[in-house]
């Protein structure tokens, strides 16, 4: 049994989050045991929260008070830490990131942005006058699935090029696993085809119809029947869509500045931990809401009234 710091909100859920994924303690029967999996994943989260490279993230582990909080009987090195990069696969981080997910769900809402996967300043190469002499960076776009609510990410999906956006949505809306949603997205996002993979999926999903050509008749009408029900009859909360923006920017300026990995399938492990790293964050926030209570006083007070003249009279009339 793992027990958590009860100062250390993120030791707490660190804790339950091993806890309901269902990993053992250790992987092998026999052999080494130095580190247990509830270590790997701790330090794995705590790496990607430093935004620092692995060398200066051990140093660092020295002066930390994790060592004691995580039961650490040795520190690992760099390449142990780089070997469990590895270890844990997409299945396993992805299960993770479900357990991490809100009791209930209603509005949801998708969108990409782009990241870069290579370690370069654009600044820089601006003021060398290098933007046409060096290889163009290696660009990651990254497609989001979130809960309006809560700005918990429910799903993700990342691809090394330039892929049209319906396509990686209809990835996303294959795996979703929650019904009766209501989905919201931009005008990238129109598509009959999306509508009806998103509706046999759970979501009811809208999305505004794009413009029509120029050359069209004005009383033209979107082919599609979702499509039209779309530019027919928009919902009142569409306006809800530009969260999605807004954690796409928080995750971009506090977390994620560039992808470091070399291989494109440590690049999609190094952002699944990222997601869940942002994921407890935001649980811890939610929680923290929550727990603001309303305190009532009933005041009472007692007063004494003197009967003083009354027994005087009664006292006289004896």
């Amino acid at each position: 049994m793992i027990l958590a710091h009860p100062s250390n909100k993120l030791e707490n859920e660190l804790v339950k989050l091993f806890h309901s994924s269902g990993l053992p303690l250790h992987f092998n029967k026999k052999g080494n045991k130095q580190f247990t999996n509830y270590q790997r994943v701790s330090l794995i989260i705590l790496f990607q929260r430093s935004k620092k490279s692995i060398r200066d993230f051990i140093e660092e582990l020295y002066e930390s008070k994790w060592i004691s909080w995580l039961g650490l009987k040795k520190i690992p090195k760099k390449s142990t830490l780089h070997d469990w990069l590895k270890i844990f696969s997409m299945k396993i981080i992805r299960e993770a990131c479900k357990l991490l997910l809100p009791k209930e769900v209603r509005i949801t809402s998708i969108d990409s942005t782009g990241i870069d996967a290579w370690q370069r300043s654009r600044h820089y190469e601006k003021r060398c006058n290098e933007i046409n002499k060096l290889p163009p960076m290696n660009y990651a776009k990254t497609s989001l699935f979130i809960d309006v609510e809560t700005q918990i990410i429910l799903d993700w999906d990342l691809v090394m090029s330039r892929e049209h956006d319906v396509k990686i949505a209809e990835r996303i809306f294959k795996r979703n696993t929650l019904k009766n949603i209501f989905g919201l997205g931009d005008k990238g996002f129109d598509s009959e085809n999306l509508h009806e993979i998103a509706r046999a999926n759970g979501i009811n999903f809208f999305a505004p119809v794009r413009k029509m050509d120029k050359r069209a008749f004005k009383d033209q009408r979107p082919k599609g029947f979702f499509r039209r029900q779309c530019k027919d009859n928009p919902p009142e909360n569409k306006g809800m869509r530009s969260i999605v923006e807004s954690v796409n920017f928080v995750l971009k300026k506090t977390q994620i500045t560039s992808l470091r990995s070399k291989k494109h399938f440590m690049r999609e492990r190094e952002l699944g931990w990222h997601i869940i790293l942002y994921n407890i964050k935001r649980k811890i926030k939610v929680s923290s809401d929550k727990e603001i209570q309303l305190f009532i006083f009933l005041k009472i007070e007692i007063y004494s009234i003197r009967t003083t003249l009354k027994n005087k009279k009664l006292n006289s009339l004896n």
